[in-house]
Order: C-alpha cells, then structure tokens, then sequence
C-alpha cells in the first residue's frame, strides 16, 4: 500500500482494509524499513514461518478456483450434467466466496485471525468431500458453495494476517506472495487435472488444508488483534515470537496501542457517506475498476479454459498447462515492477492487451463457424487465450486491488473497500454464470463483447484512474479530488 498507517497496525477494521490478494510495497515502507532492520536470523525466521503457513490457504483459493476447468467434460459426462446445472456448479464457488468475503471480517475479530483460517480450511474440506462423494448435482453444488465460502474468507484472512504480522522492511515482499500463491494452486489444479480423476482431483484439495491445520499450532496469532481484544501478555510474547527473543520491541508494542486507540476513537463511517462529493470519486474508482476487472471475461476464461482450447481443435492438456505456467510466471515479474513501473501504465497494457488478446480469440470462433481457414483456429486461439491470461496477470489480475486499498481515506476504507469486493464477486459470479450460455449463443460475440468491455476499461483508467505510485494519502486525495 502506498499508505503506510492504513495497515501500520490492526485495529477494529483491519479486514475492512485489507481485503485485497495483493498489496505492493510503498516508499514509506522502504524508507521505515531502512531505520528498522532486523538482520538477525533469528529475527525473522518465524515471520517466514507464519507467512508459509498461512499462503497454503492462499494456494487452496487458487486449487478451488482452478477446479472446474479441467473437469468439466468428466463430471458432466459422470453425473449426466446439463450445460445449466453445471455452469451453476461453475459459478455457485462466487457467490459462496461473496458470502465468505462478507463474514470473514466479523469472523476473525471475533476468534482471531488462525481461528479464521482453521473455519475456512474446515468449510474447504467439507466442501470436497461432498465433491468427491457426489452423486448428482446437489452434491456438488453444496461441495462447491462450501469451497467457495471457505475461498472468501481466505481471500481476507490471509493477507491482513501477514501484513499484521510483518515488519516495515519485509511486509511488502510477504504480502505479494499471497496473490502468487493463487495463482499457483490455479495453475497445479489444472495441471494436476489433466492426468487424475475430477473425483481424485477433489481429495487433492485436502492437501493444502492437511498442512494448513498442522501449521496453525506452530505460528503465533496476530500480534495486533491480540493488542485489539485487549490480550496484554499474549500480545507481547507473539510480537516477542516473531521479532526475536533478544529484539527490543518496546517501540513497536507502544506504536501498535496508540494506533489502536486512535482508530477506535474515529466515527464509523456508513454506506450513504461513500456518496458525499468529497468521497464519490473514489468509490467510482474502486468500484469501477473491480467491475472492468471482472467483467472482462475473466473468470470465463479460467474457469473453462480446457473447454475453450477444445472448442478451437486445440489440446486442451497442453493448452491448459501452457496457460498455467505463463500464468504464474508473468503474477511473480509483475510483483517486481508494481512499484517501479506505476499503476496506471500497468493497467492500460494490460487492458490494451486484454483487448487484443479477446480479438484474436473472436477471430479464431469466427472462422471456426463460418468454415474459414480451419488451419488457423487452433493456434489462433491459443494465441488469444495465452495472451488474454499473460495480459491480465501483468496488470489488471493485481493492481485494481492495490489502487483499491491506496485511494480510500483511512474513515471510508472499510465500508468502501467492502462495496469494492462485493462488486468484484458479483461480476466474478456474473460472469462464470452466464459464459457457457453466451458461448452457446455465439463463440465468437462472447469474445467481442469481453474485447468491448476491455476497451471501455481503457478509457476508464485513462480518464478517471490517478497514479498513486509513492504518494501520500493527502497526495493521493488531492489528485482524485483536484
């Protein structure tokens, strides 16, 4: 984040701030980080642990959301799947992610940040097993919507949890390994499902969850939600943990109370405050950029991929791991420009490119339907998906979120940033809802219409979009309102 006393130190919204996959590094990080070294291994050796820990419930996101592309043609052929049932199957995982999304912030003020974790993990492996023993599609669909409720919390949980536990100079790095982590599980899940079962594939799932559990009894809980509820002496032993047993950790422990209490004193804000004039350009911003974020066709795209490269005559297995190695590949480069390159001219290659990419993959269905050039569908349309996926990775996957949590004065962030993710679900349960039906309208329009989206995206970022790269929060709030 570009501000660095928005997630300094947890406080009574901390999930209401951070409920991004991805948060970058800031100057004031790196210039704090500077003052506040810890050389020592010792030092940082549990931070690294507990980071580790708590991304394989980042990796079990990206396993529940890479599922339904490589089993798609097995399952429905199995249970006897119409085209409807299963696309509610595809996309039911959304709307239990919305709901997870929306209680997992009450959850983990309420029983902590491992004690959220350890209900996620427990909703994913119920989830599964009722995958795995499914017999039609009710199963399924309960499987799905627990896995989905389970991926929702995770998608705050994890993140708050390492940036409440990292110091200065290391939270920047850790918190980026959470969106690679997605994208990881996404990419095995649908490499790992071109070789196994769709009901093997599902037991997989449990793995992840398997050392979730086991390492939630070797990490110390959130040093600031332990300050929070008021926990003095466990709050300076799991700081004590995570810094060292010979690092002072007097000046944190003081600045993390006094920032707690200042918090707690500002006034709730509500959701008819975002509408205030000094506010609305904000939310426009981060809700506009989830909204061309999603409904660019993305979770179309990933969920069915498989079926996209079969469709065009191309292999789906070496299609689907080509996808997902270039995937994870361009996620970790990206982690490295974000600070360097600037939010916005990440955001308009990748929407350029995302336009393109739709282009060439509505050419590819064209032809395919009027009996053109058959020859060059296939590598047409592994082109378009390859680029459609490395152009999203690079910057419209990661940045919305980071402009996101960048824009929001720190009074609205809360509220604000839980209207931001509702609008992200929504269009993610949108759009893995309806693609199966567009495709089965027109191949080639489902593209065009996501290429148009895109497009729109462009000018969006262009004209309403500021660089946030290194400011300051008033910085930031005098650009959007100037």
């Amino acid at each position: 984040m570009a501000i660095k006393e928005d997630i300094e130190d947890g406080n009574d919204g901390a999930h209401q701030e951070m409920r991004e996959p991805l948060v970058g590094k800031n100057l004031a990080d790196e210039e704090d980080g500077s003052r506040e070294q810890y050389s020592s291994k010792e030092s940082v050796w549990m931070v690294y642990l507990s980071t580790a820990v708590a991304v394989c419930g980042s990796f079990e996101f990206g396993c529940c959301a890479g599922y339904s592309s490589p089993t798609q043609d097995a399952i429905t052929d199995d249970l006897s799947l119409s085209l409807a049932e299963y696309s509610v199957f595809g996309s039911i995982l959304t709307f239990g992610a919305m709901i997870g999304a929306i209680t997992s912030g009450p959850i983990a003020d309420f029983i902590g940040r491992k004690g959220a974790m350890r209900v996620s993990t427990a909703f994913c492996v119920a989830g599964w097993l009722s995958i795995y023993f499914a017999k039609g599609a009710l199963a399924l669909d309960i499987g799905r919507l627990a896995t989905g409720y389970g991926m929702g919390v995770f998608s705050y949980v994890v993140p708050v949890f390492i940036a409440e536990i990292a110091p200065k100079n290391l939270r920047g790095a850790l918190t980026t390994i959470n969106q690679l982590m997605i994208c990881s599980g996404v990419s095995v899940f649908y490499i790992i499902g071109t070789v196994v079962t769709w009901r093997a594939l599902a037991l997989t799932g449990l793995i992840p969850c398997a050392i979730l559990l086991l390492g939630l009894f070797l990490i110390p809980e959130s040093p600031r939600w332990l300050a929070k509820m008021g926990r003095e002496k466990q709050f300076e032993t799991a700081l004590k943990t995570l810094r060292g047993k010979d690092t002072d950790i007097s000046h944190e422990a003081a600045e993390i109370k006094d920032y707690i209490e200042t918090l707690e004193r500002l006034p709730k804000a509500k959701l008819l405050d975002l509408f205030q004039r000094r506010y609305l350009r904000s939310v426009i911003i981060g809700v506009g950029l989830m909204f061309f974020q999603q409904f660019g066709g993305i979770n179309g795209v990933c969920f069915y991929v498989s079926n996209i490269f079969e469709s065009a005559g191309f292999s789906a297995t070496i299609g689907t791991i080509t996808y997902a190695i270039i995937q994870v590949v361009v996620t970790a480069l990206n982690t490295t420009v974000i600070d360097k390159g600037g939010r916005r001219p990440l955001l308009l290659v990748s929407a350029s490119g995302l336009v393109t990419a739709c282009a060439i993959t509505a050419i590819s269905f064209y032809l395919k339907a009027n009996e053109l050039a058959l020859k060059s569908v296939p590598i047409l349309a592994v082109t378009g998906i390859l680029l459609y996926i490395g152009s999203f990775s690079a910057g419209m996957g990661a940045v919305p979120w980071v402009v996101m949590s960048e824009i929001f004065p720190i009074n609205i962030k809360g509220v604000a940033g839980s209207l931001a993710t509702l609008m992200n679900w929504f269009g993610a349960w949108t759009i893995s809802y309806t693609y199966n039906f567009l495709m089965s309208w027109s191949s080639y329009g489902t593209f065009i219409l996501y290429a148009a989206i895109n497009a729109l995206g462009i000018f969006f970022v262009a004209k309403v979009v500021p660089e946030t790269k290194g400011r300051t929060l008033e910085q930031i709030q005098a650009a959007i309102n100037a």
